[in-house]
């Protein structure tokens, strides 16, 4: 008798079944866990750009808070930080999406300019993120509702 090499057709389709059922396990983790790095990513831009208005503002008190989020980035390799572009943030967040959320500058009014609100929302809804944040000039990061919606009186990130 002979002795057999290899594995049978079946021993094959058992261990690929095996793998097909760990992935279907492990896949929907790995989705929640990248959405969860996102959301905090994005919690940590809205900090880092809170911190950059309030430089700014310092820096430029006659201007007030920056009116866009190319103000508060710039080249800053090539060029000394001017009011248009303060080099305070880095270039991926001053174009306004990193880590799957775009990040906008809103409501920027008056002469020096005393109020600004930042929302950031997830770039695809369910797949690189599921909240919305936001923060007005008194640097606390909420959580509302919507997009757009951002009025200063939404809970605050804890």
């Amino acid at each position: 008798m002979r002795k057999q090499k290899g594995f049978s057709l079946i021993e094959l389709l058992i261990v690929v079944a095996i793998i097909l059922i760990i992935a279907a396990i492990a896949i929907p983790n790995l989705l929640r866990a990248r959405i969860a790095a996102n959301e905090s990513s994005a919690v940590a831009g809205v900090r880092t750009l809170n911190t950059a208005q309030i430089s700014y503002y310092s820096a430029y008190p006659t201007i007030g808070y920056a009116a866009t989020l190319a103000n508060l980035g710039g080249t800053c390799s090539t060029t000394a930080p001017t009011s248009t572009g303060a080099c305070l943030i880095d270039n991926a967040l001053s174009t306004g999406t990193k880590s799957g959320y775009t990040f906008v500058l809103a409501n920027v009014s008056g002469t020096p300019a005393t109020s600004y609100a930042f929302e950031a929302a997830p770039v695809g809804w369910n797949q690189t993120g599921v909240r919305y944040f936001c923060s007005v000039q008194d640097a606390v990061v909420r959580v509302p509702a919507a997009a757009g919606t951002c009025a200063g009186t939404e809970t605050p990130i804890q």
